[in-house]
């Protein structure tokens, strides 16, 4: 069977529990490459277990970080990349499609946005807040750039809630890429406690926030500048987009991500209060997730 002519960059750092779904959903894939921080567990292993070359990063503290450091330094058979985290994998739509744009060659756009089939706490999300993730991206034509945000509380080795910058037209796929992560909920509420000590800071901060706005989404430039943000949210995800509709899991969703953008706001004032940055967490942000604002 032809392989899709598509290099795919998977980022990993301990990810032993989802590695192994994610690579063999890319079986179909010309290549695949893992580009993995020095491990603690078996997710090299895994990866070479299955098949895929394993890529090691370490982050030196400076520019690039890891996605743009993957752009610059890791050479690939294709092109066209797939880059993803590992809990997430294509669709068998997705697949095709991608495919599709890949062997076109009048194909004018050089990125893609993916809108993402959203797991939370065990539960595929079918209405509700739909993030996308530009995440297939003609090589050359792609770039994170340096927006100043090194030091920023919280920041660590993957850029984060920011988009490549085009350099040509972006497109939108109609398949879906899955974001299913093993690990239990509450490592989604350590890592957005994380992130709203990011946010807290770019809201004290409006030249930094003004360049990461920029590398948004239309519709996430949009929210960014809406106030009443955990109400507007939770009414715009569970009621306008139909959360509701999946259950208790749909309120879930749209209730702890209105508490993420009220923690957001309580930490923000609370920096205004103290009339100080936030000290850095020394822990860092060793993960990267999807844009948490709607795009």
């Amino acid at each position: 069977m032809k392989k899709v002519p598509i290099s795919v960059l998977v980022q990993t750092k301990n990810e032993e529990k989802g590695i192994t779904q994610c690579l063999a959903a890319l079986a179909d894939f010309d290549e695949v490459i893992v580009v993995d921080s020095n491990s603690t567990d078996r997710t090299a292993e895994l990866a070479e277990k299955a098949g895929a070359r394993v890529v090691n990063f370490t982050w030196n503290g400076s520019f690039p970080q890891k996605k743009q450091w993957q752009l610059e330094h890791v050479e690939t058979r294709h092109d066209w990349i797939l880059m993803l985290d590992a809990d997430e994998y294509p669709t068998p739509e997705l697949v095709l499609e991608l495919a599709e744009i890949a062997e076109d060659p009048a194909e004018e756009r050089v990125a893609f946005d993916l809108p993402i089939a959203y797991w939370f706490a065990g539960t595929r999300l079918e209405h509700g807040h739909r993030v996308v993730k530009r995440s297939f991206l003609l090589r050359g034509r792609n770039a994170f750039r340096n927006i100043d945000l090194l030091h920023v509380p919280g920041m660590g080795e993957v850029e984060a809630h920011y988009q490549p910058r085009p350099s040509g037209p972006v497109g939108r796929t109609a398949a879906l890429l899955v974001h299913n992560d093993a690990d239990p909920v509450r490592t989604w509420f350590d890592r957005h406690n994380r992130y709203s000590d990011w946010e807290a800071y770019l809201r004290n901060n409006p030249k930094t926030r003004g360049y990461v706005r920029e590398s948004k989404s239309r519709q996430g430039r949009q929210f960014d500048v809406i106030p009443f943000k955990p109400l507007v949210f939770f009414l715009y995800s569970y009621v306008l987009r139909r959360g509701f509709l999946d259950g208790r899991a749909g309120f879930d969703y749209a209730m702890a991500l209105s508490t993420y953008y009220w923690q957001i706001g309580l930490k923000s004032r609370e920096l205004l209060r103290l009339g100080q940055e936030q000290p850095a967490d020394p822990t860092k942000l060793a993960d990267s997730a999807a844009s948490v604002d709607p795009a």
